[in-house]
């Protein structure tokens, strides 16, 4: 007999959920909303208006001590330690051999607390990694995720949201005086109740202007429904992970087991400048050099005519009746904001400029396809 595995947990906004008719999933051992209308409405309100994202699956780790930063310079690919307080920074988790084990945003509160946000099912390889590099470094590493909720409102009316939205108060400065890939904190109080800390970073995994909200999770339902009553005027809508899939994609943002794994140096994905080459010592560093061969695939972006899309796995062609596939798609769907399909495959480099001619095997259909240069979609301003 073989153990059944552990049921998917649930976010502390999981009833919410099924109060607004959810469809959910399984996603890294999470039930998570998959939609609640239609992936395409979800989608159109973020590229349009807003849409309001439960992303508490995301895991959370708290580093402190007089090392934090020296600590995380070595245990992540990027410069921890030259970041400023309340500031973000998107940075790789990699194994011994150069090999993604999870790509990872960081936030400093101040020089000796910083947080890293981690894929949900990376959780326990990003918690092994850092309590492994941790022991010669003055630093306490703490998995914070079960007490941590995440919201996300993604969309241009994202911030006219927030300010409208009741409860939060004590900001830290103005929210248009937040740059991207910057933070902030207030407070925010549920009617009855005492006021606790939200911190609101200005990031997001849409392509779209948006804030990330960090709150403990028994506040969390409250402040989900403070923040539907105020973007209501707006367009507000809830969203899934469906309509978070297409977004990210037409951003050209990597999706972990899609464009990211452990077989995969950061240079092959596009992410060399994540990677702080320079630094004197990281896990991974002495390998990367020697496993990005000359004929490594990299990562590319392809479009393509009519309504059929190339889908993950699908194989690409460097001719309409070759016989063996030069590639294979990564992530794919028929962009609901420009009306065309959209993939991005890794290729052989002789065959990643633009403007090269491929073919994607559709279900036995070869369709015509062009190396395009990443992201597919850029928002204005």
């Amino acid at each position: 007999m073989t153990a059944s595995a552990p049921p998917p947990r649930t976010t502390a906004l999981h009833d919410r959920h099924e109060a607004l008719g959810a469809s959910f999933t399984d996603f890294g051992g999470w039930l998570m909303p998959v939609r609640y209308t239609s992936d395409l409405a979800e989608h159109h309100a973020v590229r349009t208006a807003a849409g309001l994202f439960d992303i508490s699956h995301m895991a959370e780790f708290l580093v402190t001590g007089g090392d934090a930063g020296a600590f995380l310079d070595y245990a992540l690919a990027g410069r921890i330690s030259a970041m400023r307080d309340d500031q973000a920074k998107y940075s790789l988790v990699l194994a011994a051999d150069g090999g993604i084990i999870d790509d990872v945003i960081v936030y400093r509160h101040h020089s000796e607390r910083l947080m890293v946000v981690a894929n949900a099912g990376n959780r326990a390889a990003v918690a092994q990694a850092l309590d492994e590099r941790a022991e010669p470094f003055d630093v306490e590493v703490e998995d914070a995720t079960d007490h941590i909720a995440l919201v996300a409102v993604q969309g241009p009316a994202s911030q006219a949201i927030l300010e409208a939205t009741a409860g939060i108060g004590e900001l830290a400065g103005a929210l248009g005086d937040v740059k991207y890939y910057r933070m902030t904190h207030a407070r925010f109080a549920a009617p009855g109740e005492l006021p606790v800390p939200v911190h609101i970073g200005r990031t997001g995994y849409t392509g779209e202007d948006g804030f990330e909200l960090y709150i403990r999770g028994s506040a969390a339902p409250a402040l989900w429904d403070a923040l539907l009553v105020a973007g209501e005027p707006h367009g507000l809508v809830p969203a899934g992970l469906a309509a978070r899939d297409t977004l990210r994609l037409e951003a050209g943002m990597p999706l972990y087991g899609h464009e990211l794994s452990l077989d995969i140096v950061p240079a092959q994905a596009g992410l060399g400048r994540a990677v702080a080459a320079d630094k004197d010592d990281f896990v991974g560093k002495d390998r990367l050099a020697a496993v990005l061969t000359p004929d490594a695939p990299v990562l590319v972006g392809l479009v393509s005519e009519g309504r059929r899309a190339g889908r993950a796995g699908y194989a690409v062609l460097e001719s309409a009746d070759a016989e063996t596939p030069i590639g294979e798609i990564t992530s794919g769907a028929l962009s609901p904001t420009l009306g065309h399909p959209i993939a991005m495959a890794f290729v052989p480099p002789a065959l990643a400029e633009p403007g090269t001619p491929l073919f994607i095997d559709v279900r036995g259909t070869r369709i015509p396809a062009t190396v395009t240069t990443l992201p597919f979609y850029r928002r204005n301003s």
